[in-house]
């Protein structure tokens, strides 16, 4: 993309490693089934989360989820920790979900990001204690239905850096290793994500 660093990705080091994670990756690769069982226990929330934002369909989400611990097995061989481990599930999410992405518009299908969707796998949005009447409620469903129905027209990748940035919090060096793309890209695509959003919440 125009504007974009053509800069080497970002690579982390062990460091972002936790002796904890270090060892259940060691169980793993021995075939401990307790220690996939708790890899999955670990991170199936997070990805269905992504999942669900990237794709904007629950029954997608769920799909895309078992094929994801079903690659991370069949990959965890080759897992040299180059960053956190949530961080490298993170990029084969990321994958995935673009690749399904092609393989929609191939088809002419378009992403469907509904509120009842996001409701039903994360529960109702939150209202303070001393305001938590049904016309809040209405205000806060109708401005979220805004905000998805605006975050689904965006670009996969800007769309997938700003979930990454904004409702997961990872930082601008995980999301490079998430999208195999420099720092400055992140920012790049994230600052044009933004304007888009922007320019999409008004016409709404």
């Amino acid at each position: 993309m125009p504007g974009e660093f053509s800069v080497k990705p970002v690579t982390l080091d062990w460091s972002s490693v936790s002796d904890s994670e270090a060892a259940l990756v060691a169980r793993c690769l021995t075939g401990d089934e307790s220690a996939y069982t708790e890899l999955v226990a670990n991170h199936q929330r997070m990805v269905f989360q992504l999942s669900l934002h990237l794709l904007g369909d629950k029954e997608e989400a769920l799909d895309l989820s078992q094929d994801v611990f079903l690659t991370v097995f069949r990959m965890l061989d080759r897992f040299r920790g180059q960053s956190a481990l949530r961080t490298w599930i993170y990029r084969i999410v990321v994958n995935q979900a673009r690749n399904r992405q092609r393989w929609w518009r191939r088809r002419y299908q378009s992403a469907q990001v509904s509120l009842d969707a996001h409701v039903s796998a994360h529960g109702d949005l939150a209202s303070p204690r001393d305001d938590c009447g049904p016309e809040r409620q209405l205000r806060q469903k109708e401005e979220a239905d805004r905000v998805w129905h605006a975050l689904r027209e965006l670009p996969f990748e800007q769309r997938t850096a700003l979930v990454l940035r904004e409702i997961d919090g990872l930082s601008y060096d995980e999301i490079g290793f998430s999208l195999n793309v420099a720092v400055g890209t992140v920012k790049s695509r994230l600052a044009r994500a933004r304007q888009l959003l922007r320019a999409e919440l008004q016409r709404s």
